[in-house]
């Protein structure tokens, strides 16, 4: 979803943003990514809370393996990626012996798809990747492409920072989400901005902060609708 330039202080990260490849390391596996800020802006680079949210992903935080999972805004697909690794768990023989096909939907806008499912391709070993797709989703637009609330949990990794896309974004949240559906947004709280998605969220759905890691100062949300407060 972000293909627009984005603002940091001066100097901030510029290696780390401009580097050609990120590498981590997730679910026993290295991860390689290319990343090509020059082309394709915030969309092409590894955010903060990207690798924190696939931490808690890996801690437990929640447990993806037979779950249908959807990412928003995927960028260069770190998250997605990890969310497939993990959710292969003891269901993989089942996958294989009946190909139930993908699992987890890993989204952004079309200009980003070519370069996210390259690294998607990449970086799954090859009896995972019917497990993920790549699919093209700009918010509000695309939604008949996607069926109301079948997904069991909804990522996103710093994709509140445009004010213009945040009804867009909840109106998305609310056509995927079913009354068991979790959503877990992963963010650097930077603007006065990204405190009113947070009060708009909070109209819609229950908010929790869930996981806060000082280090990269990112915050994890777990939302859901009504009152709801199950642990996954």
């Amino acid at each position: 979803m972000a293909l627009v330039p984005y603002e940091e202080g001066a100097g901030w990260g510029a290696r780390q943003l401009h580097s050609p490849s990120a590498t981590f390391r997730f679910a026993s596996r290295s991860i390689r990514l290319k990343q090509d800020w020059r082309r394709l802006g915030v969309a092409a680079v590894v955010w903060d809370a990207a690798v924190v949210l696939c931490a808690y992903l890996e801690m437990g935080g929640i447990d993806v393996r037979d779950r249908s999972v959807i990412e928003l805004g995927a960028g260069t697909g770190l998250l997605g990626i990890v969310a497939t690794l993990l959710g292969k768990g003891f269901f993989l023989f089942i996958i294989l012996l009946y190909r139930l096909g993908a699992r987890v939907t890993i989204t952004d806008r079309a200009a980003a798809l070519e370069f996210l499912e390259s690294n998607v391709q990449a970086n799954l070993p090859s009896e995972l990747r019917p497990r993920a797709v790549v699919k093209e989703l700009t918010w509000g637009k695309d939604l008949g492409n996607f069926p109301p609330g079948a997904f069991d949990f909804i990522l996103g990794a710093d994709i509140v920072y445009l004010e213009e896309t945040f009804a867009e974004l909840l109106q998305t949240l609310e056509h995927l989400c079913s009354e068991q559906t979790v959503i877990l947004l992963s963010c650097r709280i930077r603007y006065e901005r990204d405190h009113k998605f947070l009060k708009m969220l909070r109209g819609r759905f229950s908010v929790y902060e869930v996981h806060y890691d000082s280090s990269k100062d990112v915050h994890i949300y777990k939302a859901q609708r009504g009152s709801r407060k199950d642990d996954f």
